[in-house]
């Protein structure tokens, strides 16, 4: 992987630094490092200026000698002899190291030299007295390697850490910092403690730059780093080695009401020069999120949540870098990890904002395309690395990590978004082709879908695709159903930028893209959401309401409020931030009720005794309306299969039950999918025993605005493919297939059609391979019978789309009426459509093999003649060719209690649609 200068510690061609195990042996406790000098303990000198404690030494008894104390970033106290005599002319060079100089003493002559340190460079260390350790004149000592231990892999942010600790930093050498820096009071040992294992709350206290009596104290926690100096004012200033990884030192900078601008210069080499890195300190900057955002995640009211949260790049104080933020309310802390620092979050802690439960970071040098994942201290003091829960770019699966993303992408259609809200959705034509990308064309990327699949629903006349899986999962096999990354588009087949150009193409073609959203459940990854900081957080925390008993994975807590605002403001980003029609919810009654899939006592009522999931109604109630209310023209589908009172009512609409609708747009009709099916597989000869299975649907077609699915469920998993399912040779069957269709089209409500039954795939569908496109290759002999299908879809759209009676009154009973719903021994049906103007369309299906010549119809009255203009047997869908190609004059004689009649000819198997001539 490439290295970033800006913000990894070491560059792939230089020598990595290696990690330690634990502590050396003769180190000193952590509890004594602020109060140990090298030759062994001393007095430590009050930061606010109290006097040193004096030390005889054991050679000599001598009472003009003393130990004078002096102040450092570190709490340790540099020692230096005093002459016998008070010489004003040796001092220290104290001041002059903080000005940008050196005093070096000369061995030979013992006179003093002042030499100026290049900014951004390793100054020499002055060869003073008593030095804690003898190195060369001018040159810094270099610390001894220290071994890795070989259960901490350098980088492996797929699995969490087996020991749930992450590798300590190498510890101190002991090596002097630059002359005049002054040493800071040692770290509590708690705190020290809390810091370096990644329980701190609020590392910005500690780290950083912070005014004390006498100048400033700098603190840097920069693990396996040998220096650490400050750029500050012009000037360069080694800090004190405090030991694993931590660096501090006081500088005597002049005091002002804003703390100085400064960076930090971190040598990993062994020598000055050798590997070091310029950067920012990230404990420099205050918190990038407001008081506002802070209290609409507590509310949970947070409509832009994704604004607010995840990985942000930004730029502050004119510092360019990535803002971390993660809700983990019950952690004891939060690290970041990434690829930036080699997966050890050690020298990257967060802060937690207060009582909302957030976590917050903002380092410098990070960019879009970084890898990153959360470190977290759980309540019980192990660690997790897990998925950023926001992130809005995640790695390919099976890789785990989440990307810092940010969008430069362009869009292009206005003019779709502008005409989307024109008119009520269940008012306009609305006709799904429903694609699952990642088969549709297998090894395609959304850019190369981009150029094929408008194209194609274009030709075909469907008015919109619904598109699955979209969101982030790590199983392929699931569809999409069983999502990780709920704010990520898919990374098998781009970057985000990427589906934003596949769904701006659609829409320039003037398609509507709707999409898959799961809300209901989420996989028990461990490096997910599932008991995300240590407890049950997005999941219930009781284990009878948080296991779904179907499909192995956990239920949301619809009951909590920042849960309740994950999921309204994803669906409201899906619309907003790429430009997403419509939302089809999946298993919706899964969500409804308590009791689903489960057996009596594996589950509690409500408070009013019901078996109601009062918390999931609240949830989709207030999706929807925001939904609607912020995005106009997009719409909600609820994949619902249940007597569920109101799916489609206004949510301040109150119904029989009590409860006030759920919002949502259109319903999936399951029932009329069900029923129709059952009565197409039977053969004609037994489907007159089960007549009312195809009119059952209209004694409740206009309790819900109702879509009529036949989608990825109905073709998989056993239950073969559309034309599959029909009964008899391959001639009737596709007969069958191909009324069935006319019958769907022309039956009130809209209609969605799964990828591969347009053109009468025989195989079920695998995700695998998807559709077998080379049906249609003319070098198969049976090609004509496939594309002969594809053409009559192409045509029902197209008539479809032009006739508003197949649409404008699809919610409105007065846009239907019965002609024949009783012929069961014929396996007939008629009916009439009306549009708002009270323009008409007959549809007359034939269900059985039988031709019939001058079939009664009964028709309205005043209209002299009626044309053919669809007719499923025609030939040149493959069908036998029978059919009315003159005017049907009506006449005088009443049928089906009308007062006028046409007599057309019935093809076999075969569904026609008559409009007046």
């Amino acid at each position: 992987m490439t290295p970033r200068p800006d913000s990894r510690p070491f560059s792939e061609t230089s020598p990595r630094p290696v990690r330690t195990g634990g502590r050396d042996e003769d180190a000193a406790p952590a509890a004594a490092q602020g109060a140990a000098g090298p030759k062994g303990p001393a007095g430590a000198a009050d930061p606010a200026g109290g006097k040193p404690a004096a030390k005889k030494t054991a050679a000599k008894k001598t009472a003009v000698k003393r130990t004078a104390a002096k102040k450092t970033a570190t709490g340790k106290v540099v020692a230096k002899k005093a002459a016998a005599k008070k010489t004003a002319a040796k001092k220290t060079a104290a001041k002059k190291a903080v000005t940008g100089k050196v005093v070096a003493k000369k061995a030979a002559t013992g006179k003093a030299a002042a030499k100026k340190a290049p900014a951004g460079k390793t100054a020499a260390r002055a060869a003073g007295k008593a030095p804690a350790r003898k190195v060369a004149a001018g040159k810094a000592a270099a610390s001894e390697p220290v071994a890795l231990r070989q259960d901490e892999p350098l980088k492996d942010h797929a699995p969490n850490w087996p020991g749930a600790r992450p590798p300590a930093p190498r510890r101190s050498d002991d090596a002097p910092a630059g002359q005049g820096v002054g040493r800071a009071a040692a770290l509590d040992p708690g705190e020290r403690q809390r810091l370096l294992h990644g329980s701190h709350h609020d590392p910005h206290t500690v780290l950083g730059a912070h005014r004390v009596p006498g100048g400033v104290l700098f603190r840097a926690l920069r693990p396996y780093a040998r220096c650490v100096a400050v750029l500050a004012e012009g000037v360069r200033a080694e800090l004190h080695d405090d030991g694993d990884g931590l660096f501090s030192g006081v500088l005597p900078l002049a005091a002002e009401p804003s703390m100085p601008s400064y960076r930090l210069l971190v040598r990993y080499g062994e020598e000055p020069g050798q590997d070091e890195l310029e950067t920012e300190d990230p404990y420099r900057f205050l918190p990038s999120l407001g008081e506002l955002d802070l209290h609409l995640i507590g509310e949970g009211r947070h409509e832009e949540l994704w604004r607010a949260l995840g990985a942000r790049p930004m730029t502050v104080d004119g510092v360019a870098g990535t803002r971390f933020t993660v809700w983990a309310p019950n952690a004891l802390g939060v690290r970041v990890a990434g690829d930036f620092n080699c997966w050890d979050g050690t020298a990257c802690p967060m802060r937690s904002l207060g009582g909302s439960g957030v976590w917050e970071l903002f380092l410098p040098g990070v960019g879009a395309g970084a890898l990153y994942k959360f470190d977290i201290t759980r309540p019980d003091g192990s660690h997790t690395l897990r998925a950023d829960p926001m992130a809005r770019r995640t790695e390919v699966p099976p890789a785990t990590a989440s990307v810092v993303e940010e969008s430069a992408y362009t869009w292009h259609d206005e003019e779709w978004l502008a005409r989307r809200a024109e008119r009520a959705p269940h008012q306009a034509p609305l006709s799904v082709y429903e694609v699952h990308l990642p088969s549709w064309r297998p090894g395609l990327t959304y850019r190369e879908l981009a150029e094929q699949l408008p194209a194609y629903v274009k030709d075909l006349g469907f008015t919109h695709v619904e598109l699955m899986p979209v969101a982030e999962h790590p199983f392929g096999g699931s569809w999409g159903y069983q999502v990780t990354g709920f704010y990520a588009p898919t990374a098998r087949m781009g970057t985000p930028d990427d589906f934003r150009y596949l769904v701006d193409r659609l829409h320039q073609e003037g398609i509507g893209v709707l999409m898959d959203w799961v809300p209901a459940h989420f996989p028990k990854d461990e490096w997910a959401l599932a008991r995300f900081d240590g407890t049950a957080l997005y999941e219930h925390s009781d284990p009878a309401r948080a296991e779904h008993p179907d499909w192995g994975t956990l239920e949301f807590n619809f009951g909590r409020t920042e849960v309740r605002n994950f999921l309204v403001a994803n669906a409201v980003y899906w619309c907003e931030e790429f430009h997403i029609d419509g939302l089809r919810v999946d298993a919706v009654a899964s969500m409804l009720y308590l009791d689903y899939s489960r057996e009596s006592g594996q589950w509690t009522p409500n408070v009013y005794g019901g078996r109601e999931n009062l918390d999931a109604v609240a949830f989709l109630q207030e999706m929807n309306a925001t939904v609607y209310r912020r995005c106009p023209g997009v719409i909600t589908a609820a994949e619902e299969s249940t007597a569920w009172d109101g799916v489609t009512r206004a949510t301040h609409h109150t119904g029989p039950g009590g409860f006030g609708g759920l919002g949502f747009g259109f319903k999936w009709n399951m029932g009329w999918m069900h029923d129709s099916l059952e009565y197409m597989v039977r053969e004609p000869v037994h489907r007159k025993y089960h007549h009312n299975e195809m009119t059952f649907s209209m004694v409740y077609a206009y309790s819900e605005n109702y879509i009529l699915p036949i989608s990825h469920d109905e073709v998989v998993h056993g239950k073969r493919s559309l034309v599959s399912k029909m009964p008899g040779d391959w001639w009737q069957q596709r007969a069958d297939h191909r009324a069935y269709l006319g019958f769907m089209w022309s039956h009130p409500g809209k209609q969605l059609l799964f990828m591969g039954q347009e053109f009468a795939q025989g195989a079920e569908w695998s995700e695998a391979h998807g559709p077998d496109w080379w049906l249609l290759d003319p070098a198969y002999s049976a090609a004509g019978d496939h594309q002969g299908v594809r053409d009559l879809v192409r045509d029902l759209n197209r008539v479809y789309t032009a006739t508003p009676a197949l649409w404008e009154l699809d919610t409105d009973p007065a846009g239907f009426s019965w002609i024949e719903g009783g012929a069961a021994d014929d396996n007939v049906f008629a009916f009439l459509r009306y549009a708002a103007d009270g323009s008409p369309l007959i549809a007359v299906s034939n269900f059985s093999p039988v031709v019939r010549h001058g079939y009664p119809i009964g028709v309205p009255e005043g209209i002299p003649a009626w044309r053919e203009v669809l007719n499923t047997d025609a030939a040149r869908y493959g069908g036998s060719g029978v059919g009315n190609p003159g005017a049907l004059k009506a006449d005088a004689a009443p049928a089906h209690g009308r007062p006028a009649g046409i007599a057309p000819t019935l093809p076999p198997l075969a569904t026609i649609w008559l409009v007046p001539a």
